[in-house]
């Protein structure tokens, strides 16, 4: 059995889950519980709500809390599905692990890429947030207005690269006080904000529940504006499932990770959906703008000198935060990709102290791409990769929602044992995940044009994926084939389908 495995009932899937334990070697166990819980409330409070949230209030209205709350009940379904498979065994490759256990190398191979590429897409958006966050304190400073967008893009994803080089202990408490910060700026916003809707707004303008009926409704721009969106509020929700790549190097995990993934649905009600929510009963929608973080201008808006560039601090310091959890996952990723032949020799090289750097590298350099972007076209940037990300981000659900329902299928017939905790959704809840991602992307392609051209362009991953595909496979069948003849010792042990590794013809 595995390090930090829980303990169930010895059976012939002990030994298939050694093989895929193996992929953590080398990693330390230095994130502790105070670290873990933090991470997990405060991982995917972003980009996505704290700037993205003001474009995505113009087009949608109020109906966007709404939005907010469907996918984050989808989103809850998820983490506890991934919870399930986590305590059953824990993988720094968290869902790519999985996949591979239980569909084979090709699908670990693809969702191991598009979820790199879905967080190597997040830090462009983080990299650029945090650039037109800092731009917007020019009104104060005029040598501000003069340095380019880019340039600010780029000083903030190297400054950060160095910090994950470190130790995962320094990651960790780095993630835990800009959790904390996070979450208390919005308990902030939203005490202040309550404040507001008991004493009224300081200018006398209407708040609650009768400002939306005066600005149109819940549906001011129509039905379809409104649900378009829906890929904006998926993006938000990217980095819930930290907890699963954090777990392979998390101590006790089978008593931490049931915690911080049930607090998560309390986390889900009170900060985007409350969040949204009040946003949308202080101010008219028409008031946010894409570029400002609706919360900054909240604070605009009731004249106090201090607080909206206090805030914008705060807000700065969430991008920080999640381009720094986006270095951290994308660098396990990578490492287990590259350990199980799927990615790049370089992917796998660590460092004395158990840091994948080679992986943490080259999603920097993905990041040096949001740079190029935000000097050609500094105005669109933020939106381009938000859809590039939000597609990652549905393709990771969708590959916990199959690796869940593949997992209790197996444990049905025996060849598993599922552990104590357990997802309440089952396969239903998988079902209804995947259904939803469906529809996602059907919104997606009607989205004209970033959305329509961000999953169009997904067509070009085709070819690529191909030739990346047959250009490793070799060596992805022979790390499968060696890291099973050590950990198998008969052949007679049931195996994940691994059709996808026969050799050319």
């Amino acid at each position: 059995m595995t390090v930090n495995s829980p303990p169930t009932p010895a059976g012939p899937h002990e030994n298939e889950k050694a093989v895929y334990a193996s992929e953590d070697h080398g990693l330390q166990k230095g994130m502790g519980n105070r670290q873990l819980q933090m991470i997990a409330i405060g991982s995917a409070i972003g980009t996505g709500l704290l700037l993205g949230t003001g474009g995505r209030l113009q087009d949608a209205g109020p109906f966007l809390a709404v939005l907010y709350l469907v996918c984050g009940f989808f989103g809850y379904i998820i983490l506890r599905s991934l919870g399930e498979l986590i305590v059953y065994r824990p993988s720094s490759g968290s869902f790519v692990s999985y996949a591979r256990e239980f569909y084979g190398e090709k699908t670990a191979f693809v969702t191991g890429w598009l979820y790199w590429g879905n967080w190597a897409m997040t830090l462009v958006a983080d990299g650029t947030a945090v650039a037109i966050y800092i731009k917007w304190f020019s009104q104060y400073t005029s040598w501000l207005d003069s340095v380019p967008q880019w340039l600010l893009a780029l000083v903030v994803i190297c400054g950060i690269l160095v910090f994950n080089m470190l130790s995962v202990k320094i990651f960790g408490e780095l993630e835990y006080w800009f959790s904390l910060i996070k979450i208390v700026a919005l308990i902030i916003f939203m005490l202040v904000a309550i404040g507001v809707l008991i004493f009224g707004h300081p200018s006398g303008d209407p708040t609650g529940f009768s400002l939306i009926s005066d600005t149109g409704g819940w549906l001011p721009n129509g039905l379809m504006p409104a649900v378009i969106v829906v890929q904006g509020v998926v993006f938000a929700y990217a980095g819930i499932e930290l907890v699963g790549t954090t777990s392979g190097e998390t101590k006790n995990v089978e008593k931490h990770i049931p915690r911080a993934v049930n607090n998560v649905l309390l986390r889900i009600l009170i900060f985007y959906f409350g969040s949204v929510l009040l946003l949308t009963l202080v101010l008219p929608y028409t008031d946010y703008v894409a570029d400002v973080s609706p919360f900054v201008t909240f604070f605009e808006s009731l004249g106090v000198g201090a607080a909206a560039p206090i805030f914008q601090l705060v807000v700065i310091t969430a991008a920080i935060s999640s381009l720094n959890a986006g270095l951290y996952s994308t660098g396990r990723i990578m490492y287990n990709m590259s350990t199980s032949g799927s990615g790049p020799k370089f992917g796998a090289r660590m460092s004395k102290s158990g840091v994948p750097y080679g992986g943490i590298v080259m999603a920097a350099m993905v990041g040096l791409v949001g740079v190029f972007l935000n000097y050609v076209v500094p105005e669109m940037a933020f939106e381009i990769v938000l859809n590039l990300a939000a597609l990652g981000t549905l393709a990771s659900w969708a590959a916990v929602a199959l690796s869940h329902l593949k997992f209790v299928r197996l444990a049905k017939s025996g060849s598993y044992t599922r552990p104590g905790y357990r997802s309440p959704f089952g396969e239903g809840g998988d079902w209804a995940v995947l259904i939803f991602i469906g529809l996602v992307i059907i919104l997606m392609a009607f989205d004209y044009p970033i959305g329509t051209f961000a999953l169009a362009s997904t067509l070009l991953l085709v070819p690529v994926f191909m030739a990346m595909w047959y250009a490793w496979r070799d060596r992805i069948r022979a790390i499968a084939e060696e890291r099973k003849a050590k950990h198998l010792p008969t052949s007679s042990f049931p195996a994940a389908p691994q059709t996808d590794l026969h050799p050319k013809k």
